[in-house]
């Protein structure tokens, strides 16, 4: 027997030697914005480069099952975080998984799919910070920290438009979730190296969004002096303040009312960093049809730099 298990680990390494995927986690509570960012970056190199994954996969039982428990998919007891941990793993070694589905529209737990690692895989959901394990795998990651009147809207809007609740059942459920939310979701945010902050302007209705992007020192952030002036000032600035935990960190802000044409040289600058070739994708910024935020925009390009620098 023993030389057997010396078989397969030979195997394993030969099969794994050279090969490393870089990955980004986006955690973040549910209706944080973590779509919608991985949307963007995905559009921006495209499906044949990146693949991502919802760790909502691996949620353990459906919807119907899920009315007779004592939590809710916030606590990791009710979420298979462990083949989680293996799969992300297998991942970041270029190995193919065998990924769980959970169909959010009707809550259910679909048949598993295939998933091949691409270039880059993206990691979006409740828990990919949650443990040790699952955040070695990841080369940069993210946690989503709107306000939570902010992140409730999102949430009120996208399960009454997408997952058939009512408006009662929405915020009944945030009430319910909101110790577990506290207890294991939030938590994660003192393990990203970048905490993105989305905050309506406050002269605006909530439409217009700021943005405050933390870059912790724990990764090389982009060198962004070439844009940050007086004269860029009324778009975007960055200045040290002090984090949750006391400690020191830069503050980008991307000032959603700003001239659009003035976000737009940070963007090209920002991108210039890339060296690709190509103009900035539509993907880029975009929250749907006709509609761009200038805010997210400058996000998802801090992102895709860190994503594209590890892998030189």
């Amino acid at each position: 027997m023993p030389h057997r298990v010396a078989l397969l680990e030979r195997v394993r390494g030969e099969q794994n030697r050279g090969r490393h995927v870089p990955m980004l986690a986006i955690a973040g509570d549910s209706a944080s914005g973590k779509t919608t960012l991985t949307r963007g970056l995905v559009g921006a190199l495209g499906s044949d480069k990146i693949t991502s994954m919802c760790t909502d996969d691996y949620h353990r039982y459906d919807r119907t099952e899920r009315k007779s428990l004592p939590f809710t998919p916030l606590n990791p007891e009710c979420n298979y975080l462990t083949i989680m941990e293996q799969h992300l793993q297998l991942l970041t070694l270029g190995q193919p998984i065998l990924k769980p589905v959970y169909n959010h529209a009707q809550g259910t737990l679909d048949r598993p799919v295939l998933l091949e690692p691409q270039e880059f895989v993206i990691i979006e959901g409740l828990f990919p910070l949650y443990s040790k394990l699952s955040r070695a795998c990841f080369d940069v990651t993210v946690f989503l920290d709107p306000p939570e009147p902010l992140r409730h809207k999102w949430k009120v809007n996208r399960d009454t438009s997408q997952r058939g609740y009512t408006e009662e059942q929405v915020l009944a459920d945030l009430v319910r979730r909101e110790p577990e939310s506290a207890a294991f979701i939030r938590p994660q945010r003192k393990h990203a190296d970048i905490v993105i902050r989305f905050k309506p302007t406050s002269d605006d209705n909530g439409d217009n969004l700021n943005v405050e992007i933390l870059l912790r020192p724990t990764i090389t952030h982009p060198d962004l002096s070439d844009i940050l002036s007086s004269d860029t000032r009324e778009a975007i600035h960055l200045k040290l303040i002090r984090d949750e935990d006391g400690k020191p960190v830069d503050a980008l802000h991307v000032h959603g009312g700003a001239p659009q044409g003035m976000t737009r040289e940070i963007e090209e600058a920002i991108w210039s960093h890339m060296n690709i070739p190509t103009p900035i994708p539509e993907s880029i910024g975009s929250v749907g049809p006709a509609n761009r935020s200038e805010p997210l925009a400058v996000a998802q390009l801090v992102l895709l730099y860190h994503l594209l620098a590890a892998n030189s």
